[in-house]
């Protein structure tokens, strides 16, 4: 199978390059953002015509943190409808049998049910601070649903919960909680300061996922003859930010005390995926959150060593 994986130099894509390079009979296709400018119909369509894949994941998209989506969410919301509408529209007349988009848990109502069920997409108002992105996530998984219903192409997409791993963007301001916090406790104990400040109460909580077993899920769903049009992918469990913040000084030595600054937002109590569709299908996530985030601390040392951290 000749498989092209979008996006392949960000965290998610480079998890799948290293899960796919181990499967046996697969050949991967690879363009970097200077060879393929993915926002570029023309160029997109031309790649398709002669690279000719079988199979495509569309990991590639344009991201950022919570000030980056609520300054510019025309341009994420464009951009990222450009590369989602050239990526699955140019596979669709290239003749590609089978593309797998990957989406964003952003994609369900703010007050979405408890864990989120795949069923609850566009049952109420998202959250506004990243609007733009998820309508962009939202028109990629639609494409692919009445692709796949119009023209009977095999074309679907995943739904993952919060990602973190090797690679991961390590921004003082604009990465997500786990890294950012990795980030924050390293330079802590490096500098031997007294104590390190965390915002609200800590009581949300949230569901984190390796990048490595997403990687994992989404080789197992392009094995699968007749996969739902989405499917969440996550752990099915959650911790408190106290407990992963405690976890995070605990994997980075860090021995100074934890202040909590209660004036601080919160933000949405609980953000959770049901998984019980992947369960069903015979999926489960293997890495356990201390497991991973110890990983990643490692990675994280030595992306940091090399001078190749991102952020």
């Amino acid at each position: 199978m000749k498989l092209f994986i979008a996006g392949h130099g960000g965290m998610v894509g480079s998890a799948l390059v290293r899960r796919f390079e181990r499967e046996p009979g697969v050949q991967l296709i690879l363009r970097s953002r200077a060879e393929l400018d993915l926002t570029d119909q023309a160029a997109v369509d031309a790649f398709y015509v002669g690279a000719q894949p079988d199979a495509a994941i569309i990991a590639a998209a344009k991201v950022g943190g919570i000030h980056a989506n609520a300054t510019f969410p025309a341009d994420f919301l464009f951009d990222n409808l450009r590369i989602a509408a050239n990526t699955i529209h140019g596979a669709h007349r290239a003749g590609v049998k089978r593309l797998l988009f990957l989406g964003s848990s952003c994609i369900y109502p703010k007050l979405a049910p408890q864990p989120m069920p795949e069923d609850c997409l566009l049952t109420g108002p998202l959250e506004p601070t990243n609007e733009a992105y998820a309508i962009a996530k939202i028109t990629g998984l639609k494409l692919c649903q009445y692709y796949r219903k119009q023209h009977g192409v095999l074309f679907h997409s995943a739904m993952p919960t919060n990602l973190y791993g090797p690679g991961d963007n390590y921004h003082p301001q604009n990465s997500h909680v786990l890294p950012g916090l990795l980030g924050r406790f390293h330079e802590a104990r490096e500098s031997g300061r007294p104590e390190v400040t965390a915002w609200g109460t800590g009581t949300p909580r949230r569901e984190f996922l390796h990048v490595d077993d997403l990687a994992d899920a989404m080789a197992f769903l392009l094995g699968q003859h007749s996969p739902p049009d989405w499917i969440n992918i996550g752990t099915g469990t959650d911790v408190t930010i106290r407990e992963l913040t405690e976890l995070v000084a605990e994997v980075t030595g860090y021995r100074g005390k934890i202040v909590w600054d209660a004036t601080k937002p919160d933000g949405t109590p609980r953000k959770l995926m049901d998984v019980s569709r992947l369960t069903t299908l015979g999926w489960r996530a293997r890495i356990a959150l201390r497991e991973g985030v110890a990983a990643t601390y490692a990675s994280f040392l030595a992306e940091k060593a090399a001078g190749k951290l991102r952020g």
